[in-house]
């Protein structure tokens, strides 16, 4: 059976409210679970120590099981520090949109016109 530690959520519309659960991966995200491992509300202020509420020796014992936590998860384990941080890379969101882009090019364009326009007068003058 392929466990995951994830989060399943609750709380009303606009009013979110997840449990931190151990769960067969198969089974929905809101659907039936082995056991609650903790909670995380996120409407909490970050400083807060209510927002995430983790059973710390659950955890590491269903991930001896072999469970796997998902991305959000992982990330709460890592600040606890159950788990070692991951470097994470994602180099398509580093980079500026279309617009931007184009901008810069343009931008570009106009400086190394200006730098040609420049180097000209200069080269005129010195074989006069």
């Amino acid at each position: 059976m392929a466990m995951k530690i994830r989060l399943a959520r609750g709380g009303s519309k606009k009013r979110p409210f997840y449990r931190v659960v151990a769960a067969d991966s198969r089974m929905p995200r809101d659907g039936r679970f082995i056991e609650k491992l903790g909670t995380y509300n996120p409407l909490l202020p970050k400083d807060s120590e209510d927002r995430i509420k983790l059973d710390i020796d659950r955890i590491k014992h269903w991930l001896s099981e072999g469970a796997q936590p998902t991305d959000r998860v992982s990330r709460f384990l890592e600040a606890a520090g159950v788990l070692e941080a991951k470097t994470r890379s994602n180099p398509e969101k580093a980079k500026p949109g279309k617009k931007a882009q184009e901008r810069a090019e343009e931008k570009a364009a106009k400086a190394a016109d200006a730098a040609e326009a420049a180097a000209a007068p200069a080269e005129e003058a010195s074989a006069e």
